[in-house]
């Protein structure tokens, strides 16, 4: 498997490139609006096509470079059908697979920051990416976009922390210089939702959380329910998105 793990300074975002290194066909999981000619210029350097881009969930913090990587390299964009994203091209549902060549990513529906949030499981394991389910050492709010915090805390015991120990785990964002940790770590060490944190107990942590709005998000919503268009006209040349 061809991997890389990419980053946006402005949005802590991840963005995760993988590839079927026999055929070339090539993914992306949550790319950035603003880094699209830099995703662009490394599936040229790689001479890697683009099948897909995914979304972990409609994202209220960046707006997702997936139209814009449409329109350049005819990729197709990808969403949870509870996403709330109708425009996009692939609508997946718990259990689903999508595949690159000869590899394939299982889709596990893992609600709870949003009512659309899903985790991508590799065909052997080795890698799930969580989105904002799972953060390493935390894990995302549950205070709007249909979030639930008993539903979060079902999601990940469910479907991420069921995983193998070693499964490594690539989250959406990192704020604290973090790039991977482990379903064993989690499962140890997660504050939230590890070390025998009961559902009472997560659901009274999260409840007790003072967050501010994100602040793109009156920008980010409307434009990822649009797979990364502006506006209702189809216009994606803009590439900010302002507060």
């Amino acid at each position: 498997m061809i991997f890389r793990q990419l980053f946006d300074c402005d949005t802590s975002t991840y963005t995760y490139l993988l590839a079927d290194p026999d055929t070339r066909e090539a993914v992306l999981i949550d790319p950035v609006l603003e880094q699209v000619d830099r995703d662009a210029t490394l599936l040229e350097q790689l001479g890697l096509s683009l099948r897909y881009t995914l979304e972990t969930h409609v994202h209220a913090d960046h707006v997702t470079g997936g139209a814009r990587l449409k329109e350049r390299l005819g990729s197709r964009t990808v969403v949870s059908k509870a996403g709330g994203a109708p425009a996009a091209d692939v609508q997946l549902s718990h259990g689903d697979r999508l595949t690159f060549g000869a590899r394939w990513l299982e889709v596990r529906a893992t609600p709870g920051h949003t009512g659309g949030c899903v985790t991508y499981v590799t065909d052997d394991q080795a890698m799930a990416f969580t989105g904002d389910a799972l953060l390493i050492r935390g894990c995302g709010r549950t205070d709007f976009q249909e979030g639930s915090a008993e539903q979060l805390f079902e999601s990940v015991h469910g479907q991420i922390l069921s995983l193998p120990e070693g499964t490594r785990v690539y989250p959406g964002h990192d704020y604290h210089g973090h790039t991977a940790t482990t379903v064993a770590e989690e499962r140890a060490h997660n504050p939230r939702l590890g070390g025998g944190r009961t559902r009472a107990e997560f659901v009274e942590i999260m409840g007790s959380l003072e967050l501010s709005p994100p602040r793109r998000i009156h920008v980010a919503v409307p434009a990822n329910r649009r797979c990364g268009l502006l506006s209702e006209a189809g216009d994606a040349s803009d590439p900010v998105a302002r507060p």
